[in-house]
């Protein structure tokens, strides 16, 4: 159980928290091509998800999918980071964490292609 006098909002966490997210953010863009590129895509695709004639359900999908996509770069590449942290020698199990996490960003970008193409054409 947690303290009992601890309010059940604390701002100040909140607010450190993001911080802390906003230099995750930062460091992807600055040291992840593939997170650079992934956010590109997504400054068009959300507006034309906007823009397109699709449901509110439609447009909402659409954004998710491409959101989803950044998220599982996020994560593959902290994945990849903390492997490499570990060693930077060849070992067969970091090199299948690191292709299982790369197989994750596939699948995020399949779904999103899915999902744009039954909004849209469906």
């Amino acid at each position: 159980m947690g303290n009992s006098n601890k309010p059940r909002f604390d701002l100040t966490h909140a607010w450190r928290a993001t911080g802390i997210a906003l230099q995750g953010l930062r460091a992807a863009f600055q040291h992840e091509e593939a997170f650079r590129q992934e956010v590109f895509i997504a400054a068009i695709a959300i507006p034309a998800a906007l823009l397109l004639p699709a449901s509110l359900l439609g447009k909402a999908m659409m954004i998710a999918s491409i959101l989803l996509v950044l998220i599982i770069e996020l994560l593959n590449s902290a994945l990849e980071a903390a492997v490499d942290h570990t060693s930077l020698e060849q070992h067969p199990l970091a090199k299948r964490a690191k292709d299982i996490a790369s197989a994750a960003v596939f699948l995020s970008i399949v779904n999103a292609l899915v999902v744009w193409g039954l909004v849209l054409f469906g």
